[in-house]
């Protein structure tokens, strides 16, 4: 993949998350302007959905866990929540799949989902590295039953202000005048 290509992979990425943000309805959006040019089926675009919600959610829990907190499950629960609260669509799209998915993508998001609760386990400060091939799932798992207990995905969720034409002919002016210096 080239650079203009990852790029372009990245933007339509983007509008598919904006998109499932705002329907929060959990249905994967296929038809969002250069899907089928980018992502090869399904499967590829969930996976790169699947990819933004880790990302995110470790930037959440390596931000919690910078504060030092004192309690760690409730620091790992409230990084959850914030990850959810920044990219519902995300959460619902992976969820919806997880449930209603044919055998092959379950699997696959089984996979990633257990990867997850690990990250869970060990942040929560419940298992140490050694316990986390044997427990890790099991104690994310309940670590993220805490943090979808009475949170509701995406109540939250503010959509990012649309600059005006204004705002958006600065910013290309700043960006193409930095280039030149």
């Amino acid at each position: 993949m080239n650079w203009e290509a990852f790029h372009r992979r990245g933007d339509v990425l983007q509008a598919v998350i904006k998109e499932a943000d705002v329907r929060r309805d959990g249905e994967l959006p296929m038809y969002v302007a250069g899907v089928e040019q980018v992502f090869r089926d399904e499967l590829d675009l969930l996976g790169a959905l699947s990819l933004r919600w880790h990302t995110r959610l470790s930037g959440h829990t390596e931000t919690i866990a910078k504060e030092q907190p004192l309690d760690l499950e409730q620091a790992t629960i409230e990084a959850w929540r914030g990850a959810a609260d920044e990219i519902p669509g995300v959460r619902l799209v992976l969820d919806k799949a997880l449930a209603e998915g044919d055998d092959e993508v379950v699997e696959i998001l089984e996979r990633s989902r257990e990867k997850e609760r690990e990250l869970l386990a060990l942040n929560s400060g419940r298992i140490s590295a050694y316990q986390l091939a044997e427990h890790g799932a099991r104690v994310g798992a309940a670590v993220e039953a805490k943090a979808r207990e009475g949170f509701e995905i995406g109540a939250n969720w503010v959509p990012e202000p649309v600059p005006t034409l204004f705002e958006r002919i600065k910013a290309g002016t700043r960006s193409r005048t930095s280039a030149i210096a």
